[in-house]
Parts: C-alpha cells; structure tokens; sequence
C-alpha cells in the first residue's frame, strides 16, 4: 500500500497544478505510468482536474481498458495516454489539454518555435490533423486507432500540437512533464506577443538542446515543482492522500 500512496499524492497534485497555471480548465486530463506496473498507468476519473482527489485516481492497462470494469467512468479520450505508454517506453507521464494560449497555433497549424532558453525544455513541436488519416470526426480522440495516429505524430519528440483541438506533452517522468506542459503554454504566449513587436528571433537548434539539457535537470524540476505546489495548495492535495491513507 505505501508504494502506491506517493505516486496518487504526486497525480492529484500535477491535477492541482496545472489547472492552477491556467493549463487545465474544466476540460483535459494528466495521467502517470505505473510505476509499480509498466503495463499500466493511472489516471482520475472523468472530473475536472482543480477538483481531482485521491479517491478518483484509477488504474488501466496500456489499452486502456479499466483494470476494475466496474469503477467510475473516466475521460473518454484516455487513449491518447494509453497509445503513447504503448509506443515509448521511455515516456512516464502524459498531459492533454487546450489551453487558450496554445489554440491559436492549432487553429492555423503556426509552429511554435522556442523563443526563451526555459521554452527549450519542450523542443521540437509536431503537428497533428485527424482528418488525415480519419477525415471529418467530432474532433474526439476516443478510439485506439485514433490514439495511436497522434502518437505516431509525436514521432520521438515530447509535444505535439493537435489541429482545431489543443496538445498532448509527455515526460519521462510526472516533473518533467509538468514543467514542459506549463513552458510550452509561456513560449506560446511569449511567441505572440514578440511577434506583434516586430521580426522574432527564435533559439538555435544548438541553443535549444543545450537549454533543455540544462532546466531538465533534477534540480531545476524539483525547485520548479515545489514553486507550483505551493502555489497551487500542495499540503492540500498530501493531506487528502494522507486521509485515505488513514
């Protein structure tokens, strides 16, 4: 039972997070391999990340399916986490969202180009339409085929940017994760707003690896975590785990 109360605490928290830095409205889920399973991964419910507690984390296998068939319904396009955990076994956590900064980028598939040496961390940023391979659909991505169509898009990359829809980003671990998902949503707001003062100058492809490799150390996640964490109500989210725990 220990192993398992670290990991929720830390998912509700990413949850809690990344509805506060505005990433995660009503809408969006974060999921985390298991990291007592790597042929599962868990993910809340269907509710809306700021409200997600303990008790909601559930536990799938890679085709998501509900390792308890008769839990709660969860977000109908959970397989989006489970194709990406089935195609890269060096990703350990997944987030997909539309948050407003990164929208305009979608809509007009603009990329977005690293214009900060904190950007970096999120690298290349691919770009994915479902009506490439499935034509006009409710823009959903709820069936496997689906999922692993925009897994493929990610290519090895760590984001991809979905047309008319939002993003998915991964990490190898729930950190890194969060730390690049909250990055991609600042270079795109910084990227707009550069780009109404005049020409941008975005980072060198050199640039940008060397950065990433700098802000993805341990370090640099951990102060960037306990930052959000506070912000976002950190000793909340320990204290529920804590409660069911007890």
């Amino acid at each position: 039972m220990q192993r398992t109360l670290q990991p929720v605490h830390d998912l509700v928290l990413a949850n809690h997070i990344l509805a506060h830095e505005d990433v995660l409205d009503a809408f969006g889920h974060v999921s985390l391999r298991d990291p007592d399973s790597s042929g599962h991964y868990l993910l809340a419910r269907a509710r809306s990340p700021e409200v997600v507690e303990a008790d909601d984390i559930l536990r799938f296998t890679l085709d998501s399916r509900p390792v308890d068939p008769h839990g709660p319904a969860s977000y109908s396009e959970r397989v989006i986490h489970g194709s990406l955990y089935q195609m890269r076994p060096d990703i350990g956590a997944v987030c997909h969202f539309h948050a407003p900064s990164i929208m305009p980028f979608c809509i007009t598939g603009k990329p977005i180009t690293p214009v900060s040496h904190l950007c970096a961390t999120v690298g290349p940023v691919q770009f994915w339409s479902s009506r490439d391979d499935f034509g006009d659909t409710n823009l959903i991505v709820g069936r496997p085929e689906e999922g692993d169509s925009l897994a493929r898009a990610m290519q090895g990359d760590w984001a991809v940017l979905m047309a008319n829809h939002g993003a998915v980003v991964a990490g190898r671990s729930l950190k890194e994760m969060v730390f690049r998902t909250i990055q991609l949503c600042r270079n795109a707001a910084l990227l707009l707003a550069a780009q109404g003062l005049g020409p941008v100058d975005p980072l060198t492809e050199r640039e940008t690896a060397l950065s990433a490799e700098f802000n993805l150390r341990q370090p640099v996640l951990e102060r960037a975590w306990d930052y959000w964490s506070r912000r976002a109500g950190g000793s909340t989210a320990a204290a529920t785990v804590e409660a069911v725990a007890g």
